[in-house]
């Protein structure tokens, strides 16, 4: 019986007007809504209030409403009625003490926030429009008011609390950047924090919606954090750092950011210096991409999730099988965005491991790996980058290793964030070498460092010369050494005394005429002659050259 009455008493509550109101429950108002979330594609929509708080005015769709006969119209009475109680007594006190307040409506001054039920598209829980903080002046469309969108499918969903405080926070972002800074927070931020609040108002106990997103991610890890599209995806990806930042942070980052002139990743930055941090945003990025793979406080707390609901999370890198049994190579070009993650596992192989990094000049890429022995122990280092964005090491005994996994990621863009990002592409080769071909290539290099040091010896050994002017009886100088050199070696028949002297008379002149006439008809008939000059002439000049070669 007394559980009949306190039915009856609620039921009351929720259906009497409030004093000195000037809505009652009961009033049925227009209200602009996006078509894209409707379920009908609907850009209006009809809705009765049912229900007034301090802070609160509920309203769900009329044609909706007016479908649940009067005991399921009871229980979405209680339901609002409950979550009513809980946005006054925690989610509100504690969010504005924390994160400030809502804006106060440049037109509706109430000071009440409205938040409509009503039917959405599949899988949207809900919304908040900036375009409701203007007039309709300034936006025709404008429901002029401080309002909240939520999905009627979701009203006895466990989430429901955390829906509503999701929207709440974009309505004091909004307050805020636009408001008291004149700036629009990049979407994936805006996203970050209001995706946190229901863990810092405790309703992730449960780890229902938590799990949700981790398991989104794990879907599909390869995604930008700062690129936004709406989907499943995203909201996986911004979680999983989102919690990491705080983890390891505080949830000061979150706040401070919020307070910043700046918006995104500048913001961050600010926040972190703020909280006496040395780390930037790309120093975290990088670290949670190890640590979204390796999860093992025993290699430092960066490396892994200090909450103990993320204790087994751990992404799973593309695996490539290198074979075991003889020398092999592979590549892959590679688009990517920044601030996407990307992990790659590289198993098998024969004794030397060499891989290769490429990526495109002018950006910044960070390639931290992990390199694991069969005894689980890992280290962690990075892929030393040129300017040109190349980077190659080389894992001897490669066979000792179970797997080597590099993360690359590009960290170029830092702000200006807004939808769909532009791709860039980086390269990677790896290649094994057996004992066998690499002895044998050793020794082939060996032997032709041989030839070139006999060569080398040889070239040394002849003193090698050449005559680069025209002589004759007075020149002297290194060109006449070199010339008196080479018909020295000529032998006897040419030049019987052999002086080098360095200076050009009849002795040499001899010599030179003996020389022409051993090779008349390379030296002298192309010049008509038939008995030598004794002048070292361009002729004779290229047919010395050419022996001295």
């Amino acid at each position: 019986m007394r559980k009949v009455k306190l039915q009856l008493l609620v039921l009351l509550f929720f259906l009497l007007p409030i004093s000195g109101s000037a809505f009652d429950v009961g009033d049925v108002e227009s209200f602009n809504i996006e078509s894209s979330y409707e379920a009908k594609n609907q850009n209006e929509v009809s809705a009765v209030l049912v229900k007034i708080s301090n802070e609160l005015l509920f309203y769900i769709d009329q044609d909706w409403w007016e479908s649940l006969d009067q005991e399921n119209q009871e229980r979405v009475g209680s339901i609002i009625y409950d979550l009513g109680v809980e946005f006054e007594n925690h989610i509100y006190p504690k969010m504005t003490s924390t994160f400030g307040k809502e804006p106060v409506h440049t037109v509706d001054k109430s000071g009440r926030t409205t938040v409509i039920f009503h039917n959405m598209a599949r899988g949207v829980g809900g919304y908040f429009n900036s375009g409701d903080q203007y007039s309709v002046y300034q936006n025709t469309r404008s429901n002029e008011r401080n309002m909240i969108y939520i999905s009627t499918s979701y009203l006895e969903s466990p989430f429901l609390p955390g829906f509503l405080a999701h929207e709440f926070m974009h309505l004091i972002t909004f307050n805020q950047k636009e408001r008291r800074h004149k700036v629009v927070e990049e979407v994936w931020l805006n996203e970050a924090r209001a995706e946190y609040i229901p863990t810092f108002l405790g309703y992730e106990n449960n780890n229902d919606n938590l799990e949700r997103r981790m398991n989104s991610f794990l879907k599909d890890p390869n995604t930008s954090l700062t690129e936004w599209e709406g989907g499943e995806k995203n909201y996986g990806v911004i979680n999983m750092f989102t919690h990491y930042l705080v983890d390891h942070y505080g949830v000061e980052i979150l706040i401070d950011s919020l307070f910043s002139k700046n918006v995104g990743i500048k913001s961050i930055n600010d926040a972190l210096k703020k909280n006496g941090y040395s780390e930037t945003f790309a120093d975290i990025f990088t670290d949670w991409t190890i640590a979204i793979v390796l999860n093992d406080c025993n290699y430092g707390d960066k490396y892994c999730y200090l909450n103990p609901k993320f204790e087994g999370l751990k992404v799973l890198p593309d695996i490539r099988d290198i074979p075991s049994t003889h020398s092999s190579s592979f590549s892959q070009r590679v688009p990517t965005k920044n601030w996407l993650g990307r992990w790659y596992k590289i198993v098998g192989g024969k004794d030397d491991l060499v891989f290769e990094f490429d990526g495109e000049s002018g950006l910044n890429y960070q390639v931290p790996y992990i390199l694991c022995d069969y005894k689980d122990k890992c280290i962690i280092d990075f892929i030393e980058l040129d300017e040109n964005n190349n980077g190659k090491i080389v894992i001897e005994g490669f066979n000792d290793y179970s797997e080597f996994i590099f993360i690359p990621s590009l960290q170029s863009k830092i702000t200006g964030f807004n939808g769909k990002e532009k791709e860039y592409y980086f390269s990677y080769k790896i290649a094994t070498d057996s004992v066998a071909e690499k002895e044998k290539y050793r020794e082939f290099l060996l032997n032709e460092i041989r030839k070139l040091q006999a060569e080398i010896e040889r070239l040394q050994s002849q003193n090698v010369c050449r005559i680069e002017q025209n002589l004759s009886v007075g020149s002297s100088g290194e060109s006449v050494v070199c010339l008196q050199e080479f018909l020295k070696k000529e032998g006897s028949d040419i030049y019987p005394e052999g002086l080098v002297t360095g200076n050009f008379f009849n002795l040499t002149k001899n010599a030179v005429i003996r020389f022409q006439e051993k090779y008349a008809s390379e030296i002298l008939a192309p010049l008509g002659l038939t008995n030598g000059t004794g002048f070292v002439d361009s002729v004779t000049r290229a047919k010395i050259n050419s022996m001295i070669r």
